[in-house]
């Protein structure tokens, strides 16, 4: 089956400036579904765009479908880097029906680049659309870590398991979707008077990670191992403040800073893991002077410039590309072992499978800083090995 017959084409020349692109812009690389649809196959890019205008389950923010048009014309006029550029821009998945068909489609066209090896990386919409994202990954034959950055947890505490599906309940679809392939879930630049008790105690429940927005200020490398544990991220607009990005209804003064989302969006492309990424909520209506969109724009470029700087480096083999450290706690109770990269410099935790599984599985690699190899030497048990721990019992 053709992806083509879910998308609508754009007008390159719509996002033309008067006197034209220079070969080193974006917008002279891109493989734009102007006249035709791009080859996926014979001519496969690495990073596939589309827009989805579809905003009718946005709660309150109403104007988000016309994301992916206002982003282009700027994200086309930026320079590429020091990189073979293979990037296609597949159009707009319109609005279905109903809003299940939306998602149909969605889940579809990313399960399809997916498994083909090209990176989805979607303007919404609304961040319902996260939900959709998910479902691509249902018949990948594995558990998916999630990561959203966003102001709020984005779920409904009184109706739990009958909670309408919208922007504002996405993730109640996604923690109670059978079957189950969620590993973990992970909530970023979340501000804690729009988090409920009830929602925190949650995620520790069920051992999912969290950091607040106070966590990251002015220390945003600590949201690397995060990120680059994550298969899939969703974005949503309004965790940046107002003054960096107002084109949204839920931005507020507190929120990341411009730079500190394109750093975060560099981490998403720099995993080897991560195979999707999706931009949401973001309103052209609000937006003053276009500053949001130009943001946006910059944002992908990072997220694109990450993607051509992996490195991977993933602790498999050979084994004389990593050094391996070993320590044990107070009590003796546990060996934690860590494995550097020689080439990045990056760390993992090595947590083992309760009981044992096959010999090519006997532990979990986890993402982890440097920070907890020393907890680890000074005899404390890190934070993140113990909920991995949990999480695999």
């Amino acid at each position: 089956m053709s992806l083509s017959v879910f998308f609508s084409s754009v007008s390159l020349p719509h996002f033309t400036p008067e006197g034209g692109l220079f070969h080193s812009q974006i917008g002279a690389s891109v493989r734009v579904h102007d006249k035709g649809f791009p080859d996926l196959e014979d001519d496969r890019p690495d990073i596939a765009l589309f827009g989805v205008m579809d905003g009718r389950m946005a709660v309150g923010n109403q104007g988000c479908a016309d994301a992916a048009e206002a982003v282009r014309k700027h994200l086309y006029t930026l320079y590429q880097g020091e990189y073979n550029l293979r990037l296609a821009d597949l159009g707009n998945i319109m609005p279905g029906e109903t809003v299940t068909d939306t998602y149909a489609a969605v889940k579809t066209v990313c399960n399809e680049l997916i498994r083909s090896g090209i990176v989805p990386v979607i303007i919404g919409g609304g961040q319902d659309l996260t939900y959709a994202q998910y479902l691509a990954y249902e018949k990948l034959e594995q558990k998916v870590e999630v990561s959203v950055i966003d102001s709020r947890f984005d779920l409904d505490q009184e109706n739990t398991e009958s909670a309408p599906l919208n922007s504002q309940t996405y993730l109640n679809h996604i923690i109670l979707h059978e079957p189950d392939y969620l590993f973990n879930l992970s909530s970023l630049a979340y501000q804690t008077y729009f988090a409920s008790k009830e929602s925190i105690a949650m995620y520790d429940k069920l051992y999912f990670n969290t950091m607040r927005l106070g966590l990251i200020a002015g220390k945003v490398d600590h949201v690397e191992p995060i990120i680059r544990a994550a298969d899939m991220v969703s974005f949503d607009i309004s965790a940046i403040r107002f003054s960096d990005a107002p084109g949204s209804a839920y931005v507020t003064p507190n929120g990341l800073f411009g730079h500190e989302a394109c750093q975060i969006c560099r981490y998403a492309g720099m995993s080897d893991k991560l195979t999707s990424i999706g931009f949401y909520e973001y309103n052209p209506a609000l937006d003053s002077r276009e500053q949001t969109a130009i943001l946006l724009s910059q944002m992908i470029w990072y997220f694109i410039d990450g993607f051509y700087s992996r490195k991977h480096d993933a602790p498999l083999v050979p084994k004389s590309a990593y050094i391996t450290y070993r320590t044990t706690l107070h009590d003796d109770a546990y060996e934690l072992v860590f494995v550097k990269s020689k080439k990045s410099d990056r760390w993992w935790m090595q947590v083992p499978y309760p009981g044992g599984r096959s010999v090519n599985e006997r532990y979990h690699l986890v993402p982890c800083r440097y920070e907890d190899y020393q907890t680890a030497v000074s005899g404390e048990m890190p934070d993140l090995w113990w909920k991995t721990h949990q999480k695999l019992t």
